[in-house]
């Protein structure tokens, strides 16, 4: 008991030393520079047997993502064929109509490094900034689809609104029907297509797609799929949800398209060759003096 005493007052003494004066600083890291190595080597064994079974199961995972992209790779042989010959046969007859081709599309990748402060908004920023030639209002996409649109720019990184974002507004079309709508981000991963009759021709399922109608976006980008269809005899428009074809919520790695060709201005009223009838008969009477009294 008396040795235990000791031992416990000598334990307290050095622990008061140590906390109040830090003598022991320089003996617990000449301890920890002789320990390190011993505590290395005792690790040693279970650190090479996790490597080996990552190793293996690595290699495993790679033989299979081969087999199935080999699969894949046959299964999509015919139609990427097809596609094209398709291309081919689309640019001759254009040319042989003179219709003039769409411009091809190119940007560049950025990474996105985090989101914005802002609970209330769907936006993230991006390693790509004016330096880089970026631009706001350039449309953000990844392998699936439109994922947003860049809202601000900085010397190195861009603030990206996704289309979820309550203050994001795409024009698209359903691929099915070409009917044409603008799909409205609600800031919860999910869009809505409003202002759309309640006997419109939308149904679960359909695809939408850029219509380019804004200038902004190009021709033909997936941007959603419809998932619900609410229709109500009480109201005059259906609610109609989507959700977004790309990954808005996930991934590392998107990319910023080049800005699009630059369209004809809005054609003036005044300029008309030939005008309207009724706008000649406004015409003559804003040129006829009033009539006295």
């Amino acid at each position: 008991m008396a040795l235990l005493s000791l031992y416990v007052a000598i334990s307290g003494s050095l622990m008061v030393l140590d906390t109040k004066f830090r003598h022991l600083e320089m003996l617990r890291q000449a301890l920890s520079v002789a320990t390190t190595p011993l505590q290395q080597l005792a690790h040693a064994p279970a650190r090479g047997l996790m490597q080996a079974g990552e190793y293996f199961q690595s290699v495993d995972t790679l033989q299979d993502e081969n087999q199935r992209l080999k699969r894949a790779k046959l299964d999509n042989a015919p139609q990427l064929l097809r596609l094209q010959q398709l291309e081919a046969e689309n640019a001759r007859l254009r040319r042989l109509l003179s219709v003039h081709e769409r411009p091809n599309v190119s940007g560049q990748v950025a990474q996105i490094l985090y989101t914005t402060r802002d609970p209330f908004t769907r936006r993230v920023v991006v390693n790509k900034g004016g330096n880089d030639k970026v631009q706001a209002g350039l449309p953000v996409v990844d392998d699936a689809g439109i994922v947003g649109q860049v809202m601000r720019v900085y010397p190195f990184v861009s603030e990206v609104a996704l289309i979820s974002d309550k203050d994001q507004a795409v024009p698209v079309q359903i691929v099915r029907n070409g009917l044409r709508s603008v799909a409205f981000g609600l800031g919860k991963g999910q869009l809505e297509l409003r202002f759309m009759p309640a006997n419109a021709d939308v149904q679960e399922g359909d695809v939408l797609v850029t219509s380019g109608l804004d200038g902004i976006f190009q021709t033909g980008f997936p941007v959603a799929r419809v998932v619900a269809v609410e229709r109500d005899t009480s109201y005059s428009f259906a609610r109609i949800l989507c959700t977004p074809v790309a990954g808005v919520e996930n991934f590392g790695e998107v990319m910023i398209l080049a800005p699009r060709e630059t369209l004809p201005p809005r054609p003036d009223p005044a300029d008309a060759i030939d005008g309207a009838p009724e706008e000649k008969v406004l015409k003559q009477k804003k040129k006829r003096p009033p009539r006295n009294p």
